[in-house]
């Protein structure tokens, strides 16, 4: 009898980090990461100071009160300003996503189906036309020998 050795625990996480798709995702990852750097960078640098210009310098700033007076320790203070803030960071993100990964990634795969059913049409063209040769021929075969057996 002969037993199937067992991947090691080293092995086997060896061949799970080697598969593409978990390389493919750290990548995403580490880009992600720098990428949302960049958008809170804008949103805190741009964005910010261009609302500032009608009200506070910073959204942060834009506050509301609930109870009480908000600067006193009886107060309950809404921070909507972080919220837009956030809000903003994430259209940005989003709009720069699809812009530039999705939409374009969206067009390629669209020009690749249409050349592969292009190509795809072709073949079978080709081989309708291999299909009607072989029937011809046939056809003469069938004629030829038909005609031979009335000679006899």
């Amino acid at each position: 009898m002969s037993e199937k050795k067992k991947p090691s625990l080293w092995e086997g996480f060896k061949a799970f980090l080697m598969r593409g798709n978990v390389i493919d995702l750290a990548v995403a990852v580490v880009i992600g990461a720098a990428f949302t750097n960049i958008v809170n960078s804008v949103v805190k640098g741009v964005i910010n100071p261009l609302v500032g210009a009608f009200g506070t310098k910073d959204l942060n700033g834009y506050t509301s009160c609930l109870k009480g007076t908000c600067p006193g320790d009886d107060g309950i203070e809404i921070l909507w300003g972080s919220v837009l803030s956030a809000t903003l960071t994430f259209l940005i993100t989003a709009a720069v996503v699809y812009f530039l990964m999705v939409l374009p990634m969206a067009k390629y795969l669209a020009r690749k189906a249409a050349r592969d059913a292009a190509k795809e049409g072709a073949a079978e063209v080709v081989e309708l036309s291999e299909l009607e040769v072989l029937k011809e021929i046939r056809d003469a075969l069938v004629a030829q020998r038909g005609s031979g057996h009335s000679e006899q």
